[in-house]
């Protein structure tokens, strides 16, 4: 199975999806104050999107020390909670921002997805807000979250593949003419009048496409200084 597409063409929509997450996410916890998604695709750069402007402090403490439910619950590839950070003894950044703040509990959940990863956090002012039976609905909503996240990404890059198959199609025909005239011109077979063109494109930096109509509108005409220098040896 290929790995995940890159989020980096679609952030916008990459964002929507994890704003419209955490908000469904917080109507099936009780007791939740708010709530902060994360998602990554095998790279350090992780997007996110919270409630409240206090959380999204609150996650930059986790990614700047490496130390938080955040981290621990993507090392540990399962739910990672604290009942109470007054009593909290791990993550003394993360529990100082934390209380600073009126948070008492939190709950963090990571689903992971060939190279995805995405991550849900909620919050609570209440100390104990969250057992493993008060978040079981939101960890099947955000498993069915991240499969529909790669779900969507994998269909975007067929999409742009088909896109690209089908502008092949298209300047082929452009291409084999602007070939048989540098074969006609150069005297050579067609492997090497497609060599030829490549290496004009390269050294031009355009599109091979964009080579080939200009040898074709000129019917060769022009590229008497630049052949020699380009044709391959006999």
């Amino acid at each position: 199975m290929p790995s995940a597409p890159e989020f980096t063409a679609d952030s916008a929509s990459t964002a929507r999806e994890l704003s419209k997450f955490t908000e469904q996410a917080m109507q099936f916890a009780n007791a939740c104050c708010g709530a902060v998604a994360t998602v990554a695709n095998g790279s350090s750069d992780r997007r996110s999107t919270a409630t409240h402007p206090d959380l999204t402090a609150l996650l930059s403490v986790e990614m700047t020390s490496g130390e938080g439910p955040t981290p621990s619950a993507l090392d540990a590839g399962e739910p990672v909670s604290a009942q109470d950070l007054l009593t909290e003894d791990r993550w003394p950044d993360y529990r100082a921002v934390a209380l600073d703040s009126g948070i008492r509990s939190s709950v963090t959940m990571p689903f992971t997805r060939s190279e995805l990863e995405v991550t849900l956090s909620l919050y609570s002012f209440q100390p104990g807000a969250f057992t493993q039976v008060s978040h079981q609905p939101v960890y099947i909503l955000g498993e069915h979250f991240a499969e529909r996240l790669v779900r969507d990404h994998y269909y975007r890059a067929a999409l742009a593949e088909v896109d690209q198959l089908e502008a092949a199609l298209r300047s082929r025909p452009v291409i084999d003419q602007a070939s048989g005239i540098l074969m006609h011109v150069m005297g050579c077979d067609a492997a090497q009048a497609f060599g030829t063109l490549r290496r004009l494109s390269q050294s031009s930096n355009r599109k091979l496409a964009e080579v080939a109509e200009t040898v074709v509108r000129n019917l060769g005409h022009g590229l008497e200084k630049e052949l020699p220098r380009l044709a391959p040896p006999p």
